[in-house]
């Protein structure tokens, strides 16, 4: 019998406004790769009453795009162009999901790149909260074009935890160099 536990996050979604536009966004500011495309705009929309049971989606609505995202070694990130009335994105101080974070290596530079590809960053780079404020960190978060929140986050030396911890959170393979490699 498997284990009934989740084994990690094996994606996260967004709705978007504009499928291409936000790609484009998450290319130039993030590096983002296209794994796939579920929902093209050569296929019928998912729409009806069963889908809106099963997805939790307002009466009308309906999917016409879904496209699969890579970032870095992190999780995916799946987005979906809905026709339905939107409401605004969700800021840092409402319930559910409220923003993405991203570990960059270089976060002026990562910051510059975002911000070139048309993210708002809300403030400088400043330091990240407890247990994440090892020497060297940073964190900023800016506003993707359609009001998502992004992070960025640096902690080159990790994270250091309570004794009481039960884990330690993800964080990206430590680069190599051909160097390294060789070695």
């Amino acid at each position: 019998m498997s284990d009934p536990l989740p084994r990690g996050i094996q994606h996260i979604g967004v709705t978007v406004p504009d499928l291409d536009s936000a790609t484009d966004f998450l290319v130039a500011g993030l590096g983002a790769k296209i794994a796939y495309d579920g929902l093209t705009t050569d296929d019928a929309p998912r729409s009806g009453a069963e889908v809106e049971r099963q997805l939790g989606l307002p009466a009308g609505a309906a999917i016409h795009r879904q496209r699969m995202l890579v970032i870095g070694e992190g999780p995916g990130l799946e987005m979906f162009e809905i026709t339905t009335h939107h409401r605004p994105a969700s800021g840092l101080a409402d319930f559910g999901l409220n923003h993405i974070s991203c570990y960059v290596d270089d976060i002026d530079a990562s910051l510059d790149r975002l911000v070139a590809a048309g993210g708002e960053a809300l403030s400088g780079v400043h330091p990240n909260s407890r247990y994440e404020d090892s020497p060297g960190n940073g964190s900023v978060y800016v506003r993707a074009p359609w009001g998502m929140l992004i992070e960025l986050q640096t902690i080159p030396r990790g994270h250091y935890y309570p004794k009481d911890s039960e884990a330690e959170v993800w964080m990206p393979s430590p680069r190599t160099t051909h160097a390294d490699a060789d070695r």
